[in-house]
């Protein structure tokens, strides 16, 4: 990894064909003492809510650190990751950000990267060999499916229950949250539906229609995230199945308003502010030879109508 001066880059670029945009960030008053001289590639996954929250936790870390910040989005697509990878590559960042569309997707952008000595960072998931990468802020996607499902099964009991699932796009995240909320069901607890919902609330509504029309006893639903869970349950009141109880996950302002409101039953807390700002403080620190944590583990909350008051803040203000 180069800490080598950089060559001053003019704060707006046309940039042809590509999702690539530019953020300037000033020298700020606090953050590492070499951070003028850091820049950093972001290369965001998706356009939902959390990847929304994310890129303003990193863009106001970012600020805050003194450092520059570039930043291309994926669309959850695997190829323009790739694509968004080189063109960071090109501009010589100090470091790359990365929420990837999917995990199969990181050999061949890791791969990359090292090529031209430029150390990847990655938010939300690690790799199986750290030794490849900068650092990673992980969220242990397994147990936030694990906790709702842990509230279903204290919520049921004894009694057997269906379930369904509605995932969001595949690889990455949504396999992790639906391996690890399928893992923890209680064994009297069946899934008699599991279907992505690609992370898209239209197609969520359209999955949970069809959902509830051939499994009308369904009793609770697994939703990836609270963007889909208002579809769902919006598709479930429709139906006439207002008794079908819905455990998702992010921790939103909105998610928290509908737990509370009994629209959802849970929700696993996954602050998307904590996120992106460890990935920054992260990487410009470990660029830096700080001592800082090269895997840095988020916390998780389950948060139900009884510890409300417990959420972190989700997005940054």
């Amino acid at each position: 990894m180069r800490l080598t001066a950089r060559s001053r880059r003019a704060l707006f670029a046309t940039v042809t064909g590509s999702t690539l945009v530019l953020t300037g960030c000033g020298n700020g008053d606090s953050g590492s003492a070499s951070t003028d001289s850091v820049s950093l590639g972001f290369v965001n996954g998706g356009d939902t809510n959390f990847h929304s929250c994310l890129q303003k936790a990193v863009e106001g870390q970012a600020k805050t650190a003194g450092a520059k910040v570039y930043t291309a989005n994926s669309h959850q697509n695997a190829g323009t990751e790739l694509s968004n990878i080189e063109d960071m590559i090109s501009r010589n960042v100090s470091a790359l950000i990365v929420q990837t569309v999917n995990v199969d997707a990181l050999k061949g952008d890791i791969a990359k990267a090292k090529a031209s000595g430029i150390p990847i960072y990655l938010t939300s998931v690690s790799t199986s060999d750290a030794d490849d990468i900068l650092g990673a802020a992980v969220v242990d996607l397994k147990k936030v499916g694990s906790l709702d499902a842990g509230w279903i099964a204290q919520d049921a009991g004894t009694k057997p229950v269906q379930v369904g699932i509605v995932a969001g796009a595949p690889g990455a995240a949504s396999d992790l949250l639906v391996g690890g909320f399928k893992g923890a069901l209680p064994a009297t607890a069946k899934v008699v539906a599991n279907q992505p919902g690609m992370f898209n609330p239209a197609k969520a509504q359209d999955v949970a229609e069809n959902m509830i029309q051939a499994n009308p006893d369904l009793d609770y639903a697994f939703v990836a995230n609270e963007e889909m869970a208002f579809a769902v349950r919006k598709a479930f009141d429709a139906a006439g199945a207002k008794d079908v109880k819905i455990v998702t996950v992010n921790g939103t302002d909105e998610g928290l308003t509908a737990v509370k409101s009994g629209e959802f039953s849970a929700t696993v807390a996954n602050s998307a502010k904590t996120i992106g700002e460890t990935a920054v403080k992260n990487a410009v620190g470990l660029l830096g030879k700080e001592k800082v944590d090269k895997i840095a583990n988020i916390p998780l909350l389950l948060v139900t109508e009884d510890n409300l008051s417990e959420a972190p803040q989700y997005c940054p203000r």
